[in-house]
């Protein structure tokens, strides 16, 4: 007999824990707003640190998917644990490369080409920013774990300690008179590290305890690398697009204003955005139990209806340009330009929960090259939009923007739905979910 599947018990924690993860860049973007040169530095955060330094921890940052699915066993754990660390260690030195060789300058200011006056505080930001990929790598993996084993309020826990730690690397930056972006990135990395810190803490009594030994047909190399490929590939591609976003931005009218104001619209968003990426791993933990798909869609619904709702009132009420002006800090005319592109990126929460609700049929199912294919259409869709922004010159990038990324969402959720019908059919027929795994990782459970 399974157990009754209570979908909001298994989510709530996972939301929180993105909800604290969506304060971290208002709250760093708030306190450089009110330092020195707030425009700049936080051009320089926004435009080019934060996305970079997302770019490069791209091939790690599906492992918590990875975990969630496939650590089944002491096997399997230390497999992904090597993994994990190797990686870990070899983007870090790519990070090291580019912030603190002439690599800088060749790739990153020669590809992006920002306003003159970023490019500076953007190179001390990503020195500061080196133990970002490492700390990630680390506890997404063992998060992936914790969710595996119903400890997933210890995710959430770990976050909040995260934020508590951007705090003291803040005050720590202020103290010392660091300019804005140092003070933003010294939070960053101190948080990160003690996040990761305690999720090594609290995962310990699974590692040393819990996990039972390999079965008879452990998990390989190869049978890693087809479930674990395509994901990262979609995770690189999709954090391409934020330094895509940038170049584009500093090639429309309004550069540096859009710069500047973008990292802030697109912290507020990611408040209700993440709410939607957290079912991602409900789907994959939960799709076994018997009736599981109607209650998963149901709730899915509910959710984004609910979030477009509250996305809608903020963005017709003087509350947006309250949070944008007085919250954030931001001068009157950034304030109003980021509360106009509110307007234009009302559906994008809803529609991240729809893309991690038929990601997380097809990651359970191990059709994980769909994820990426979806990925491509979204980027190509948007890429498109965004040359055609920069050719016509007319609109503040800005506007260009989201609405790019929102299209490309509309054209990946489109096609997740589409390629998940064969999928989903089974588990109307069946009344139960899709298999453990495709039969690309049967071999290796």
């Amino acid at each position: 007999m399974q157990p009754p599947l209570n979908i909001f018990r298994a989510w709530w924690p996972l939301a929180a824990s993105w909800l604290f993860m969506s304060i971290e860049q208002p709250l760093v973007g708030a306190v450089i707003a009110r330092l020195a040169d707030p425009t700049v530095h936080l051009a320089a955060l926004g435009g080019i640190v934060f996305p970079l330094a997302l770019i490069i921890e791209a091939p790690i940052i599906m492992l918590l998917a990875a975990s969630t699915a496939l650590s089944k066993d002491r096997g399997a754990y230390r497999l992904i644990y090597r993994f994990m660390m190797v990686a870990g260690l070899l983007l870090s030195v790519l990070h090291a490369l580019l912030a603190f060789t002439p690599l800088y300058d060749l790739l990153i200011v020669g590809l992006l080409r920002p306003p003159a006056e970023v490019v500076e505080p953007a190179r001390w930001g990503l020195m500061v920013m080196l133990p970002f990929t490492w700390s990630i790598a680390y506890r997404r993996f063992h998060q992936g774990l914790l969710i595996r084993h119903g400890r997933s309020l210890s995710v959430s826990v770990g976050t909040l300690i995260r934020l508590l730690a951007i705090v003291s690397g803040i005050t720590g930056g202020l103290v010392i008179g660091a300019p804005g972006i140092v003070v933003g990135t010294l939070g960053i990395a101190a948080g990160v590290l003690t996040e990761a810190a305690f999720i090594g803490w609290r995962v310990r009594p699974i590692v040393r305890g819990e996990l039972p030994e390999a079965p008879d047909a452990p998990l390989t190399w190869a049978a890693f690398a087809r479930f674990y490929t395509p994901l990262a590939l979609t995770s690189f591609l999709l954090l391409a697009a934020q330094p895509l976003g940038s170049a584009a931005l500093s090639r429309m009218p309004e550069a540096l204003a859009s710069l500047a104001a973008w990292p802030v619209l697109a912290s507020f968003i990611f408040l209700f955005r993440g709410l939607g990426m957290a079912y991602n791993e409900v789907v994959v933990a939960t799709l076994e139990t018997r009736g599981a798909w109607a209650r998963l869609r149901r709730f899915s619904l509910v959710l984004s209806a609910s979030m477009t709702a509250l996305l809608f009132a903020v963005a017709l009420s003087p509350l947006a340009r309250g949070y944008f002006g007085g919250v954030m800090g931001l001068e009157p005319p950034l304030a109003a330009l980021a509360s106009s592109g509110l307007l234009l990126a009302l559906l994008w929460p809803a529609l991240t929960v729809h893309q991690s609700l038929y990601q997380g049929v097809l990651m359970h199912s191990g059709q994980t090259q769909i994820i990426t294919q979806s990925v491509v259409l979204s980027l190509l869709t948007s890429g498109l939009l965004l040359l055609g922004g920069a050719l016509l010159g007319t609109l503040p990038g800005l506007y260009v923007v989201t609405t790019a990324f929102v299209t490309g969402s509309v054209v990946q959720v489109l096609w997740l739905m589409y390629r998940s019908r064969s999928v989903l059919q089974r588990l109307k027929r069946d009344e139960i979910s899709v298999p453990k795994a495709s039969p690309q990782v049967s071999a290796a459970d």
